[in-house]
């Protein structure tokens, strides 16, 4: 598996409308592309925000950084919506475990 994390900043001064319609089309793309395991948006209340996209392999990850309609979007996102922006792409997955409540328990589960 491998991991990106896209972290940014929004501008002030964004057309939000624009960026609403870019982001959700990304997601909507992304999560039609072979290869995307999941993928999960955060944003804190000081405007950080943080976009989690697990892949099957560095390949699924390439295949997704150079599809023409993600690379117009990056683009355009570094022309008018990121104040500032982070990817960082980790591989191998060392850990993996949680747990889900079931009942009065929680269940954990390792990998």
């Amino acid at each position: 598996m491998v991991i990106a994390l896209f972290e940014y900043r929004l501008r002030a001064d964004i057309d939000v409308d624009e960026w609403e319609q870019t982001f959700g089309r990304m997601i909507a793309l992304a999560s039609e592309t072979s290869g995307v395991v999941s993928i999960d948006a955060y944003a804190s209340p000081d405007g950080a925000s943080l976009a989690v996209v697990r892949f099957e392999s560095e390949e699924a990850l390439q295949a997704w950084k150079n599809h023409p309609e993600h690379v117009q979007a990056q683009a355009r996102g570094r022309e008018a919506f990121f104040d500032a922006y982070k990817v960082t792409v980790a591989s191998p997955v060392i850990r993996e475990y949680g747990g889900q409540r079931t009942g009065d328990a929680i269940r954990t589960s390792a990998r």
